[in-house]
């Protein structure tokens, strides 16, 4: 049966299940999903000293930077002049996903079987900050063309769907950090609805010294000078976060159509929800994160018992680390106190929208793997969790609990699946 009549008969049926077939990972732990995981799995930090050009002087010491990225490796010339740091991570994320979900040329049944979803917090600040400063000292004909483009949130959405000629729905989450999950509820909401794909996820580049100085704002930013001490969620000593560039695209496909090409279907979006609770307000949250996680898991037909990992949204604050505690004791009742919970962006900071999409990638890895990562830095929990700490703990998960919460107040839950219907790859 041919594509079209394919997707009418799935919409009528209600059997569309979005399926993750593609990670594609630009961390401060490296490029692709499968150093990333290494990292992650021997619970290595990278977090380190500021090294960003023209931050030297910035209070914020501490941050896990993408070193050894070469943008040009990856993406053509014309696209680069055209956008900020921000969006080239997004176009070489998206190139990774693609090659590892196998998804070709050949793929594309209509250009319009295929969208983009993507979250963005800080926008192009880097290139923003340059053609400001060029505006601002020699004057208006030394500001380029794509300045009014390369800023913006929308920027990686639609230049990768550009990019790749794909003209299915494509949109861009506002959301604040939460929006990283958002996306790719949007983009399983868009594949339940009849699109084929959806190239999905968030990346960031905040470590430039215009985005730096929007950033000391936030009181819940650590200003340790210390990597080992900078970022340790649940703890006496928790002091904020340490911020972080990068992220993770995700391809997103109906399972069908998937299977019809022969891809692996590495793991099923199968509930989300979010909630809105106001800006910094930490101990409200805890209501507002434990209504998403309860329509999250009623949306994936879930009972509490049934999560094997929390991926923990972790924000080292000590009263919005409380309220998190707090939100999944009434969510999951005893279970809590039962499940592993676990936060590996302590090892990379957190890279603001990029950081719960991180998260999803590690999720379905770990579940891939049966080993549920540790959170480095972290020893004395001081929380009634059983965080996972030290070393890496064998399991045998099959379905993860991502959370995560914004500084400005929204709260976002996302349950994953390991694989579909099909046997899918160890």
């Amino acid at each position: 049966m041919s594509g079209p009549h394919r997707t009418r008969r799935h919409e009528q049926d209600g059997s569309r299940r979005a399926v993750v077939t593609g990670l594609g990972v630009v961390s401060p732990h490296g490029i692709g999903a499968e150093v990333f995981w290494k990292a992650v799995a021997d619970g290595t930090s990278s977090l380190g000293p500021v090294t960003r050009e023209g931050c030297a002087h910035m209070p914020l010491r501490v941050a896990g930077e993408v070193r050894g990225f070469e943008a040009a490796e990856t993406v053509e010339e014309r696209y680069l002049v055209q956008t900020d740091r921000y969006t080239h991570f997004a176009l070489a994320g998206a190139q990774l996903a693609l090659e590892d979900a196998r998804y070709g040329r050949a793929d594309v049944e209509s250009p319009y079987s295929v969208g983009v979803v993507t979250a963005a917090g800080s926008g192009g600040g880097e290139f923003g900050q340059r053609e400001l400063q060029n505006l601002w000292g020699q004057g208006s004909r030394y500001v380029g063309p794509y300045q009014s483009i390369a800023w913006f949130y929308a920027a990686s959405t639609g230049q990768i769907s550009i990019r790749n000629d794909f003209k299915g729905p494509c949109g861009v989450v506002a959301a604040d950090e939460a929006g990283g999950l958002d996306a790719l509820a949007h983009a399983a909401l868009a594949v339940r609805g009849g699109t084929d794909t959806v190239v999905c996820g968030a990346t960031e580049a905040p470590l430039a010294p215009y985005s730096i100085v929007c950033q000391l704002g936030y009181p819940e930013l650590s200003r340790a000078t210390d990597a080992d001490r900078a970022y340790r969620p649940f703890t006496s000593s928790a002091c904020g976060f340490a911020p972080a560039e990068g992220g993770a695209v995700l391809v997103v496909e109906d399972e069908t159509a998937a299977l019809e090409r022969g891809a692996d279907v590495r793991a099923t979006v199968a509930g989300h929800a979010a909630t809105f609770t106001g800006a910094s307000r930490w101990a409200e949250s805890r209501e507002g994160l434990a209504r998403a996680i309860e329509g999250a898991l009623a949306e994936a037909g879930c009972r509490p018992e049934d999560v094997d990992v929390v991926f923990a949204d972790a924000l080292g604050v000590p009263e919005a680390d409380r309220a998190e505690a707090l939100a999944l004791a009434d969510a999951l009742g005893a279970h809590a106190r039962r499940v592993p919970v676990t936060a590996p962006k302590t090892g990379t900071g957190r890279a603001y929208c990029a950081a719960p999409v991180l998260d999803v990638a590690t999720a379905v890895l770990a579940m891939e793997h049966g080993l549920i990562p540790p959170t480095p830095h972290v020893v004395d929990v001081c929380h009634d969790l059983d965080v996972v700490t030290g070393r890496a703990r064998p399991a045998a998960p099959r379905t993860a609990l991502v959370l995560s919460r914004g500084l400005m107040g929204s709260n976002s839950a996302l349950v994953l699946r390991r694989g579909g219907t099909a046997p899918s790859r160890a």
